[in-house]
């Protein structure tokens, strides 16, 4: 069992930064894929960001790659998104999640957090 929770949300200006971090309860982190995904109101959740457990091998869509950058601490059980020029179609909430198995879609995931609101607007 993995429990996560998110942080770092918040309200910013277009073409702004923010980090997100997801703290993982539970044994073994090291060994799940961790993913980020954002979900706006009235759109499907969505893939944004993973890194792999076995080689910390990233994966981004192109809607953000270049702007965000996924990192991972396993000493301390931390997941981190970091988001430079935001965008206001970046708004969303953004959740954590951990998988032991595929790494980009959302049914490949076995353990949510319960998200945290990003909203980019001047």
């Amino acid at each position: 069992q993995v429990q996560l929770v998110e942080s770092g949300g918040g309200l910013v200006q277009p073409g702004g930064s923010l980090r997100l971090s997801c703290a993982a309860s539970g044994r073994s982190f090291s060994t799940y894929t961790m993913g980020w995904f954002r979900q706006a109101p009235g759109k499907e959740r969505e893939f944004v960001a993973t890194v792999r457990w076995s080689d910390d091998t990233t994966y981004y869509p192109d809607s953000v790659k270049g702007r965000f950058t996924i990192s991972r601490d396993n000493a301390k059980n931390l997941v981190y998104l970091q988001m430079n020029s935001l965008k206001p179609e970046d708004t969303a909430v953004y959740y954590c999640a951990a998988t032991k198995y595929g790494y980009a879609l959302v049914g490949d995931y076995d353990y949510w957090g319960q998200g945290t609101q990003v909203t980019v607007s001047s």
